[in-house]
């Protein structure tokens, strides 16, 4: 297919610039379980930090309580949730496991200033960071591979990022899920480049009134 000359994708400099971050909200608002240890740690995504939790350990507001073979149950607020690899995360605002059907997303703010989140594109895990600096949701070839997308046969253009101009291909998405808020039919680039997390740039972000109160990003769904 021939190159668009004209097709650009921005990239704000946060996508080559990101380290380990820590957030320690009161609560969590959204966990994810991305792996196990063993029979006795899990891997989870709690509010987009990546932590090891053993069974009966507390970490951001969830304790897992109990792990099996792909599968965990936690405790937030005192509450159990059942968590698998590869489903929708467990969120507070709507457990998760609904329709997609809410309205607003509640991230806290990282050192950085970054907004981090976690939640899954067309139903497989994602983590997210808002940059408002990128005109579309951009991605990395391994996690465009990961999740099962052809991005070789889409537009081919050019994606201007901090370490230069890199081939970029236009992808559709069927859906983009952060907590039990549910967006559709998206386009993304696929960058090849090395990206640690999946930017959710301005055609995501218009979806929503935007607000920041204090150390908190709220994005609230338009009607």
């Amino acid at each position: 297919m021939p190159p668009l000359p004209r097709r650009r994708l921005l990239l704000s400099a946060t996508a080559a610039v990101l380290g380990p971050w820590l957030v320690s909200p009161a609560r969590a608002q959204s966990v994810v379980l991305s792996g196990t240890l063993g029979s006795s740690k899990a891997i989870l995504i709690i509010d987009g930090q990546m932590r090891t939790v053993g069974v009966g350990q507390t970490m951001g507001g969830v304790t897992l309580r109990s792990l099996g073979n792909d599968e965990a149950v936690v405790l937030i607020d005192g509450k159990p949730f059942a968590l698998r690899l590869g489903a929708s995360p467990v969120s507070l605002g709507g457990g998760g496991g609904g329709g997609g059907g809410g309205r607003e997303i509640v991230l806290p703010v990282g050192p950085g200033g970054h907004f981090m989140a976690n939640g899954t594109i067309n139903g497989k895990s994602a983590n997210f960071m808002v940059d408002t600096g990128a005109t579309t949701i951009a991605m990395g070839a391994a996690d465009a591979q990961r999740l099962g997308l052809r991005y070789d046969g889409g537009r081919r253009g050019m994606a201007n990022t901090a370490g230069g101009n890199v081939p970029m291909y236009e992808v559709n998405l069927n859906s983009v899920r952060i907590g039990d808020v549910e967006v559709y039919n998206l386009s993304a680039g696929v960058v090849q480049a090395n990206m640690p997390y999946i930017l959710l740039g301005n055609n995501y972000l218009s979806r929503f009134n935007m607000r920041r109160d204090g150390d908190t990003m709220r994005l609230e769904k338009k009607p």
